[in-house]
């Protein structure tokens, strides 16, 4: 593995500005959003908004990983996204949701979730996530990605590219009828192969007008996930794998999740709605 020293945490910038004709979400200047009661299956006109959502998010996170170098410090990424986003009338989702300071999620090598960009500067041989969200047209669509910084080593190259081979094998296993762990039991079996930990804290979720709508999708084999997958439901998929341990600690930030072995981690993630035969990723750019 390499021997990068572990992340600390750097300084934040001020908050962005975004344009008041842009839409917010309801939990934005609120402690919490509020509780979803909807249904988990979508309409037809629900699932073409999020498409135009998802298409955003996929594409704001491919501008800012084209800037991801030596050099460049995570919170230049929150920018780049920030500003796609705004410019395309678009809300960056993360953005005061539950506080979260920031339009992007950065996790940079032993981080696996929730990284919060600021003046950290990326070295040669990093590994960082990037996860974007989208709200325009009163729905979410959220993805991300871990990209190779410069000259990475083969074992983490390896583990990016098992994970996000992870996350494409889930998403074929989804079909109308099949429990929702299904997912988990395809992700969690490709995983073992490699000796890789499956982080179990941090799951997919239920996605529409509602960021996280309380559905839950494992990435462990999970005998309590048995919701059956139903045609029109919209979620996330989004596994986390480890080289060691999928046990965690937290950073005083609150938000700033890292592996408990400080090995290192990766994560890729689509939005899907389900079809009558399987599902259509809506985070493509």
């Amino acid at each position: 593995m390499s021997g990068q020293s572990l992340l600390v945490p750097g300084e934040l910038s001020p908050v962005r500005s975004v344009p008041g004709n842009i839409r917010r979400p309801e939990y934005v200047g609120r402690p919490a959003p509020t509780p979803y009661t909807g249904p988990e299956v979508q309409s037809a006109e629900t699932i073409e908004a999020m498409r135009i959502a998802g298409r955003i998010a996929a594409q704001a996170m491919e501008e800012a990983a084209k800037l991801i170098a030596p050099g460049v410090t995570t919170d230049e990424l929150d920018k780049v996204a920030h500003d796609y986003m705004c410019d395309h009338g678009a809300y960056p989702s993360t953005l005061g949701y539950r506080g979260f300071p920031k339009s992007l999620c950065s996790s940079v090598n032993e981080v696996i979730c929730h990284g919060i960009p600021d003046s950290t500067v990326l070295r040669d041989g990093d590994i960082v996530n990037l996860d974007v969200t989208a709200y325009i047209g009163g729905v979410h669509g959220d993805n991300n990605a871990t990209y190779l910084c410069g000259e990475v080593d083969e074992e983490s190259r390896l583990l990016v590219e098992r994970t996000r081979e992870a996350l494409n094998r889930a998403v074929k296993a989804v079909k109308p009828g099949r429990q929702i762990n299904i997912i988990g039991r395809v992700i969690e079996s490709y995983a073992k192969r490699f000796g890789y930990g499956v982080v179990r804290d941090f799951t997919g979720h239920g996605i529409n007008s509602s960021f996280h709508s309380g559905l839950i999708i494992p990435h462990y084999d999970s005998p309590h996930a048995t919701t059956v997958i139903e045609p029109g439901m919209t979620f996330t998929i989004e596994p986390m794998l480890t080289l060691g341990t999928h046990e965690y600690d937290m950073w005083e930030d609150g938000w700033t999740v890292v592996t408990k072995d400080r090995k290192r981690t990766a994560q890729f993630e689509h939005t899907l709605v389900v079809t009558d035969s399987g599902a259509e990723i809506l985070t493509l750019p």
